[in-house]
């Protein structure tokens, strides 16, 4: 959903001149730190961990703490008015590894997101820029690979709440095909960003997978099981 239709749905009447004047006062006397750090955009959709199926299309704005870890911002579009609808945390297999078992049920993989071509950088589409940049994120998705995540989804929108209601919800990620209507929906998606998820699946057939921790996916294999 675009930014602008998104926050039609939102309550409230539009932000206020002193409002503006305000914010732009603070954008330019604060010193936003935090935020600052933040150094890839990446675009994938989520699946409810108590609903595997049920799923939401989400931007990562994501930033180092440390080589073994990542967080992200998760928001559902990339417009200026896009609502801010969770938070992913991403370490590393060794972290992973050291978790207790129960805690590590809440993580998810990302091998598949990053096989099927579904997991993206968007970027520039014009001939020659492309390009170079497809090979920086095929590097970069080396890496994602083999990252475990765990992700709080805070505002439900893919139901049409208008604002952030009830407890925060886990959600996991894809891990095979079949799970869900993949070539409509990440083709819309691909559409809309100038991607193409086959193209992204060639160029990274050479990523190796490596070994998942049995642990993890749990939400997928409690379905698999019933």
């Amino acid at each position: 959903m675009a930014a602008h239709l998104a926050s039609s749905h939102i309550p409230g009447g539009p932000t206020s001149v002193e409002d503006k004047v305000l914010e732009t006062g603070a954008s330019m006397i604060q010193d936003f730190q935090p935020t600052k750090q933040l150094c890839a955009h990446l675009n994938a959709f989520h699946t409810y961990a108590d609903e595997p199926g049920r799923f939401v299309e989400a931007n990562h704005y994501c930033a180092h703490l440390t080589e073994d870890v990542r967080q992200c911002i998760l928001y559902d579009s990339p417009g200026p008015n896009a609502r801010l609808i969770g938070i992913e945390y991403m370490i590393t297999p060794k972290l992973y590894a050291a978790l207790p078992p129960e805690e590590r049920k809440l993580w998810h993989s990302h091998a598949y997101e990053v096989k099927s071509g579904m997991l993206v950088m968007p970027g520039p589409t014009a001939p020659g820029l492309q390009q170079a940049w497809e090979a920086a994120e095929t590097q970069e998705m080396t890496h994602v690979v083999g990252l475990y995540g765990k992700v709080y989804h805070l505002w439900q929108t893919d139901r049409g709440d208008a604002l952030p209601l009830g407890e925060p919800k886990l959600m996991t990620s894809f891990t095979a095909d079949g799970q869900f209507d993949f070539e409509k929906v990440v083709g819309e998606r691909d559409k809309r960003f100038g991607t193409d998820w086959r193209r992204k699946k060639e160029l990274r057939e050479g990523i190796e997978v490596p070994q998942l921790h049995p642990d993890a996916d749990a939400a997928w294999k409690r379905r698999n099981s019933m």
